[in-house]
């Protein structure tokens, strides 16, 4: 079976979840007093996608204004980037857009971009509805979808639609000396949250 890499980033405000994110999809595990991240950190998981195995390398970037300058570090190269935002604060979602803006000047040319607004679970405080963010994502393309790392909600069908996104590789290119070809397909709303 195929082994792929693909680098994913997560970018976001700090606090928005992306770490808690990144542990539940990794570890199945949540931690209410996770600190934020400095800088960035790195882990890895292979998850099987049809005939493939699909290595994800992920790079959680820290969300504080002074590391910002370090993202497009993060950004180049990679496969996907998930830009996650909090439900419950409505800047966390201005901000993103601001995200999206800098991946499409400077990030690579066919990067998969995934919306995610984290903390569903907490639907009572609510300030980001959801059909705004998802006609956001729908008009510049991107996955979008609701999660919650706390209760495990679309965490992994998160990055099962980004396997589904990435090109597949064309396993024997000089047969037809095309390549592969990109589609864009509209985003996705898995499980509601609430």
């Amino acid at each position: 079976m195929a082994l792929r890499e693909l680098k994913v980033c997560l970018l976001g405000d700090t606090g928005v979840g992306k770490s808690s994110i990144v542990w539940r999809f990794v570890e199945d595990s949540f931690d209410p007093n996770i600190n934020p991240t400095i800088g960035a950190s790195f882990m890895t998981k292979t998850v099987q996608y049809q005939n493939e195995l699909h290595k994800f390398l992920i790079w959680d970037t820290a969300g504080q204004e002074r590391f910002r300058a370090l993202a497009p570090m993060y950004y180049r190269g990679s496969a996907a980037a998930i830009i996650v935002y909090d439900i419950t604060k409505e800047e966390t979602f201005s901000t993103l857009k601001n995200w999206v803006k800098e991946l499409r000047q400077h990030g690579p040319p066919n990067i998969v971009v995934a919306i995610a607004g984290n903390k569903c679970d907490l639907n009572d405080v609510r300030e980001v509805m959801e059909k705004d963010a998802k006609d956001y994502a729908d008009s510049i393309h991107a996955i979008f979808v609701e999660t919650s790392a706390k209760n495990a909600i679309n965490i992994n069908e998160l990055f099962i639609e980004i396997s589904r996104r990435i090109p597949s590789t064309d396993t024997n290119p000089l047969s037809s000396g095309k390549g592969f070809k990109l589609r864009r397909q509209p985003s996705v709303t898995k499980r509601s949250c609430c």
